[in-house]
């Protein structure tokens, strides 16, 4: 008969599962609080302190940690008869998770001491001498009756094993990568990730293989819990755009959520963004989704085209149709790589979707949802040559209300409304940024550039491009002028209103000229609000 060894820390489940195997023939050994619960549901079970010869010693520290557990996991089949001999069972099954040691590190209020009590040996060891002798290994509550079901349909092979092993050991690393992060303070670190997609390719159609990995994160605003409707497989720029979009949204969900407007806005307003190669080339609020879809496709009907949309309402046939047609030729149709939403009819998917499946449908009911809370704040990773540079998540919001912001002259409410959405788009492309809006609407992005002057330049010159009037528009610049020439070129395109950080050398000069010509101008200490991203 099969031996299996179970030793659980949360006990859920766990006797459903030995009664299963209990009926399928197998010998169960189990340790502790784990064989207590099991003999208390009249489930056959051994102690393992019966194999080791010996109970618990040190405080229960070492139970499992013993040359016969470990030599029943690890014999080959030609060394059968030497564990016979030695009166082992050979161990065929082990179902082990671990001390929670994440939740402990996170916990408010704990200890050096709290974690290391709550630092698991056995348990790894037992899973990774279980995995290099190609036991069954579950460590994940959620493989048990899949488990049970392969076994009774006689289904388990060797490549079912490999996976059960291979998940093992994935669980040990990442346990024991936080623990060496809090050990170590961060002097030693590192990524560990489950494989959730494989990419069309990477970003060139050559870069192949293309992978898109999980970090386990319970954020539900992780990419790996969108959810595809239709399309091809993204590629891996299509993933980008979607991280970034995420940045855009989130941020203007977020100083909406925090800044105080009147009733009608006394909410995240609905929101629509489109970026290309991760920069927003449309970006719109309003009180609908009409409202918002329209002004991002305003925004700039010719960098739209072929862009990705994100949402935070549900896109049904009217939405999908404003996007495919508003400002076209007739007859003709706006070609669109991605929409994400919280929500698709099936209408809208179908009228939208393009030869070749060219056009992605993500779905995530979170994007329902944003505010301050929304925003993510994780660590951000990245690699360059022989190592990565990891840093805090871009988490600043603009609080109108904020002390640290010094007003020279004051703007309209909906000029504040406009310098909220200007900052949230220019805060989140890539910097350099000057970026332009006008009554919710993004006028023109003038993201990438080397100095600030010829980023205000290229906002205009967008702006101008697709054909919208300057005059009365809101500028934001991710950090502070160098030099009072680019909020000249901004004053001579019309802009009233003008955000940006202070800490140059010549604050004054550029103060003095916006008063000079009447325009409002919101400075943000440089240590608090500069918004340099995506480098």
């Amino acid at each position: 008969m099969p031996t299996a060894l179970l030793s659980v820390y949360n006990k859920t489940g766990i006797v459903e599962f030995a009664r299963e195997l209990a009926e399928l023939g197998w010998n169960i050994i189990s340790s502790g609080g784990t064989a207590k619960v099991l003999h208390e549901a009249g489930i056959p079970v051994k102690d393992v302190a019966e194999l080791v010869g010996g109970g618990p010693i040190l405080g229960h520290r070492v139970v499992t940690l013993s040359r016969e557990v470990h030599a029943g996991l690890l014999a080959s089949d030609d060394q059968l008869e030497e564990l016979k001999a030695l009166g082992i069972p050979r161990i065929d099954l082990v179902c082990v998770d671990l001390y929670p040691l994440q939740q402990e590190i996170a916990r408010p209020g704990s200890t050096l001491e709290s974690v290391i009590e709550k630092t698991d040996i056995g348990g790894p060891t037992m899973l990774r001498s279980a995995a290099k002798g190609r036991r069954i290994v579950i460590c994940d509550p959620d493989d048990r009756m899949r488990v049970i079901g392969w076994l009774r349909s006689d289904t388990l092979d060797s490549e079912k094993r490999r996976l059960l092993a291979a998940k093992a050991e994935w669980i040990v690393a990442q346990y024991c990568l936080a623990s060496t992060r809090y050990m170590s303070g961060g002097d030693y670190d590192g990524i560990i990730g489950r494989k959730v997609q494989d990419l069309r390719y990477g970003e060139n159609a050559w870069q192949t293989p293309a992978m898109l990995y999980s970090t386990g994160t319970d954020d539900p605003l992780a990419i790996d819990k969108f959810r595809q409707l239709a399309g091809a497989p993204p590629s891996f720029v299509n993933i980008t755009d979607i991280d970034r979009m995420l940045q855009t949204v989130t941020h203007i969900a977020a100083a909406f959520d925090f800044t105080w407007v009147p009733q009608a806005w006394r909410k995240t307003p609905k929101i629509a963004v489109a970026v290309k190669h991760g920069n927003p080339c449309g970006a719109a609020i309003g009180e609908s989704p009409v409202e918002a879809i329209e002004k991002m496709v305003e925004g700039d009907t010719r960098a739209i085209f072929g862009g990705f949309v994100m949402t935070n309402f549900p896109i049904g046939v009217n939405e999908a149709n404003l996007m495919l047609t508003l400002l076209m030729p007739e007859g003709k149709r706006r070609l669109l790589d991605g929409i994400v939403a919280p929500e698709f009819d099936q209408g809208a998917i179908e009228m939208m979707e393009r030869k070749g499946d060219k056009c992605r449908f993500y779905e995530n009911p979170a994007l329902r949802w944003l505010n301050r809370n929304s925003l993510d704040k994780a660590w951000r990773y990245r690699y360059v040559r022989g190592g990565y540079g990891n840093q805090p998540n871009y988490t600043f919001v603009l609080v109108l209300q904020s002390p640290d912001i010094m007003k020279y002259g004051r703007a309209t409410f909906e000029q504040e409304i406009d310098m909220l959405l200007a900052w949230a788009i220019g805060s989140t492309s890539n910097s350099n940024t000057i970026t332009l809006v006008k009554n919710g609407m993004l006028i023109g992005n003038g993201v990438g550039q080397q100095d600030r002057v010829g980023g205000a330049r290229l906002a205009v010159s967008r702006a101008h491009q697709a054909s919208h009037d300057t005059h009365g528009a809101v500028a934001c610049s991710d950090s502070f002028f160098p030099f009072p020439d680019g909020p000249q070129v901004l004053i001579e395109a019309g802009v009233k209103v003008i955000l940006a950080t202070s800490g140059s050398v010549n604050d004054k000069e550029t103060i003095e000229l916006c008063q000079r010509h009447g325009v409002a101008l919101y400075l943000i200490p440089d240590s608090i609000g500069r918004g340099f991203f995506g480098h």
